[in-house]
């Protein structure tokens, strides 16, 4: 089986992982740091290994973009829009969904990783960069989701290799696709969805969406025209409202239930969202 993963944590073989935005910049570094005889030698080490990713950091190349939007999107969540009409080279370095960012705010030194949500089209065609942003107390996120159109922020480079969709082309001998998000793990599959990868040649791709409720699935309005792109969708909800007729649980029970019959050797999987969740799918998938 084929598969692509956009997931915070590796995944097992047959699978193909990358850094993920929802990942601390120190995670890697972290797990690099050496052992030495002496603890005061390694807790030595362990300061300027942190002192280095420090300065590293501080080499980041920062455009300043305003914001064109910031509106809510779902409960808790906000789609926030940048304008880079004056910065065509950050504009056109975003080429695969699945790509994401540092972005930070005035008076709030720690940057938060975002995965970008639109297609590349749209920040070649219109200039802007979309992003689906979670609001959590505290965070970089929470004061971003705050702040209006007009406002200044601060952008990084555009980081990652994004979808491998090659992996699942051409669309004839991977006629089955799979997308398994949760929460605002769907943010990069809108980014996959509305780039295309053939949707429409293949006899069977499928959503499976995850939220707590319909207040927090995001993109209900971009449902019908993915759908008209080739892409079923189901939505999964786990505190349904009283009214809901639909699946219920978790995306991974869902797909089960379903009982659906696919060839694995014809067969690709997409997975954005929490570590569980992608564990647990690739389980019920992966032969």
């Amino acid at each position: 089986m084929s598969s692509i993963a956009f997931s915070p944590a590796p995944l097992p073989l047959r699978t193909h992982a990358h850094r993920s935005p929802l990942l601390p910049p120190m995670a890697i570094l972290r797990h690099l740091t050496l052992h030495h005889h002496s603890h005061r030698h390694h807790c030595l080490r362990r300061r300027l290994a942190v002192a280095a990713a420090a300065v590293r950091q501080d080499t980041t190349v920062w455009t300043p973009a305003p914001l064109s939007l910031v509106e809510p999107a779902a409960e808790s969540l906000f789609q926030v829009t940048v304008d880079l009409s004056d910065s065509p080279d950050l504009a056109a370095s975003h080429t695969l969904a699945g790509q994401y960012l540092q972005l930070k705010v005035p008076d709030f030194e720690k940057p938060s990783f975002l995965a970008i949500a639109s297609p590349p089209s749209l920040a070649s065609g219109k200039g802007v960069f979309e992003f689906l942003v979670k609001s959590v107390a505290g965070s970089t996120a929470e004061i971003l989701c705050g702040l209006r159109r007009g406002d200044v922020v601060e952008l990084g480079p555009v980081l990652g290799n994004g979808f491998d969709v090659d992996r699942i082309q051409p669309p004839e001998e991977y006629s089955t696709v799979l997308i398994f998000a949760t929460g605002s793990g769907i943010s990069p599959i809108r980014s996959l969805i509305e780039s295309g990868f053939s949707a429409s040649k293949r006899s069977d791709v499928r959503l499976y969406y995850g939220a707590r409720n319909l207040q927090r699935m995001a993109y209900q309005d971009r449902f019908k025209d993915w759908e008209s792109s080739g892409v079923g969708i189901v939505p999964v909800l786990s505190q349904p409202e009283d009214d809901w007729k639909g699946e219920t649980g978790y995306v991974q029970a869902a797909f089960r239930r379903a009982k659906q019959i696919f060839n694995p050797l014809s067969t690709g999987v997409v997975l954005c969202g929490q570590k569980q969740m992608t564990e647990k799918s690739i389980e019920i998938v992966v032969p």
